[in-house]
C-alpha cells in the first residue's frame, strides 16, 4: 500500500476557511433575492438515473457525450452525477405531482459534476444556483427571471456587473428549419471549420454558433439567422420580453448568435456575460424550455422557464472587492488568566452564544499577552477580560478591540445588555 499523501481529484478544489466568507455571502445574497421573489427551495439528489439527462440533454450534446460522469452500481444500474439540475426538477415536479394544475417556482444550490478541462472558473466539481418556474407562458416570467438575476450583481457589489444579451429560438418547428438551412450554408465551408464544428455539422450544429475559433467565426458571419426565421408567435413573444426589459430599465443587447448548449430550450435565451474572468464569460444562464415536462414524462406539456447561475464565476468577481473578501470575525473573544477564570469564562461564553453572538475563545494554556494577541489578530469587536480582580468583584472587563484604549467594567449580570448596545454602536 502507498504511503504517500493524497491529493483531490483534479478541477475538484477545496474552499479554504480564507474564501469562505467570500461564498458565505454571495450564498445568503442568493437565498435573499430568491425569498424577494417568492421562489422556494428545492434540493435534488446528487446522482439521478444517466437516462434522465440523456434524454432531456441529448445525446448529441458535449455534455452526455464526453463530460458526465458515469457508473453503473451494484445493481447494475447506470448512474450519473448531475451535470445541470433543471432535469433534475422536473423529474422531481412530475415524481412528485407539482405540476398537476400548479404552478411552481424553485430555487435550488449545490454543486454539479462535469469531466472537462479544468480551467479558469470552470471546474470538474462546480457550483450552480439556478431558479426554475412552470406553469407560465408569458414573457413577463422571463422578464421576471431576468430582473432577479440583474439583482445578484448589485447584491454581491460587483465593481464591473456582466452584460445581458438576450435572442430567441423560436419555436420547434421554427428551429428545425433554422438548423437545416444552417447544416446547408456550413456544409459549404466544411473544410475550413475548427475540427469540433465540423463533426457537429451532423450532431448538433447549432453548437457551431458558439465557436470560438476566430476561422469559424468568419465564417459565421455570413451564415443564416434564426432570428430572421421566426415564427409571429415568437416574435410577438420576444417583442414583449423587450418591452418588459425597457420598463425595468434593464439594459440589454439582441444576440442573434445566443444559443444555448442543451435541446431543450425554446424562445427565449440569454446570459449575462463578462469580460473580467478570460474566455469563459458566461456568469449566468437560461432561458424557456416548455416542451422539456412532456419530454420527461409528464402527461401535458408545461410552459417553463428558468436559469443557472455559475457561483464560482460570482465568487470570482465578487472577490474583488475588498469589503467582500473581508473574513468572518467573532462579536466577542474571551480572554482568561487563572482556572477560576476559565470556568467562568466557559459559562460567559454560552450565555452570549445563547443570544445569538458570536464568541471565540482561547484554548489551552496562554498569559495575558499571548492572549491579547490573538484577540487582536481574531478581529473581533470586543474583548471580555477576566483575571482574578474580575472574580473576586463577580464582574467583566469589556475592552473594544477597534478602538484603542476603550474599556469598562460591568457587573457579571450586566454582560448581555452592555455587548448588545457596544456592539449595536460599532454596527451603527
Amino acid at each position: 500500500m502507498e504511503t504517500g499523501a493524497v491529493n483531490a481529484v483534479r478541477g475538484m478544489n477545496d474552499i479554504l476557511p480564507r474564501d469562505s466568507a467570500v461564498w458565505q455571502r454571495v450564498e445568503a445574497e442568493l437565498r435573499r433575492i430568491f425569498r424577494a421573489y417568492s421562489y422556494r427551495e428545492i434540493r435534488l439528489p446528487l446522482l439521478e438515473k444517466t437516462e434522465l439527462f440523456a434524454r432531456s440533454i441529448g445525446e448529441a450534446t458535449d455534455i452526455v457525450a464526453k463530460e458526465m460522469y458515469t457508473f453503473d452500481d451494484r445493481n447494475g444500474e447506470s448512474l450519473t452525477l448531475r451535470p445541470e439540475a433543471t432535469a433534475s426538477c422536473v423529474r422531481a415536479g412530475i415524481e412528485h405531482g407539482l405540476f398537476h394544475n400548479q404552478c411552481q417556482r424553485f430555487w435550488y444550490m449545490g454543486p454539479m459534476f462535469r469531466h472537462e478541462r479544468p480551467q479558469r472558473g470552470r471546474y470538474r466539481q462546480f457550483y450552480q444556483a439556478g431558479a426554475e418556474a412552470f406553469g407560465w407562458t408569458g414573457p413577463d416570467t422571463d422578464a421576471e427571471l431576468i430582473a432577479m438575476s440583474s439583482r445578484f450583481w448589485s447584491g454581491t457589489k460587483l465593481q464591473i456587473p456582466p452584460r445581458l444579451e438576450i435572442n430567441s429560438l423560436g419555436d420547434s418547428d421554427t428551429r428545425a428549419a433554422y438548423r437545416r438551412r444552417l447544416v446547408e450554408y456550413l456544409q459549404g465551408y466544411e473544410r475550413d471549420l475548427d475540427p469540433d464544428s465540423r463533426n457537429r455539422i451532423r450532431t448538433n450544429p447549432l453548437r457551431i454558433l458558439d465557436s470560438k475559433d476566430p476561422n469559424t467565426q468568419r465564417i459565421l458571419q455570413g451564415a443564416p439567422t434564426l432570428f430572421d426565421g421566426l415564427d409571429a408567435d415568437s416574435r410577438a413573444h420576444f417583442d414583449g420580453l423587450c418591452r418588459y426589459l425597457d420598463e425595468l430599465g434593464i439594459r440589454y443587447t439582441v444576440n442573434q448568435r445566443l444559443v444555448r448548449g442543451l435541446d431543450y430550450y425554446n424562445r427565449t435565451v440569454f446570459e449575462w456575460v463578462t469580460d473580467e474572468l478570460g474566455a469563459q464569460g458566461a456568469v449566468c444562464a437560461g432561458g424557456r424550455y416548455d416542451g422539456l415536462v412532456q419530454q420527461l414524462g409528464g402527461k401535458r406539456a408545461v410552459p417553463a422557464a428558468g436559469f443557472a447561475l455559475g457561483m464560482d464565476r460570482l465568487v470570482e468577481l465578487a472577490s474583488m472587492n475588498e469589503a467582500m473578501r473581508s473574513p468572518t470575525r467573532a462579536d466577542v473573544y474571551i480572554i482568561m488568566v487563572g482556572e477560576g477564570a476559565r470556568s467562568r469564562g466557559w459559562s460567559h461564553a454560552e450565555k452570549l452564544r445563547g443570544r445569538g453572538f458570536n464568541v471565540e475563545m482561547y484554548c489551552g494554556e496562554g498569559g495575558m499577552k499571548n492572549q491579547m494577541k490573538r484577540a487582536d489578530k481574531s478581529g473581533a469587536l470586543i474583548g471580555l477580560l477576566l483575571g482574578e480582580d474580575e472574580l473576586e468583584s463577580d464582574s467583566i472587563t469589556l475592552k473594544m478591540m477597534q478602538r484603542r484604549g476603550e474599556q469598562v467594567t460591568v457587573a457579571a449580570g450586566d454582560l448581555v445588555t452592555k455587548v448588545q448596545e457596544l456592539i449595536g454602536e460599532h454596527r451603527v
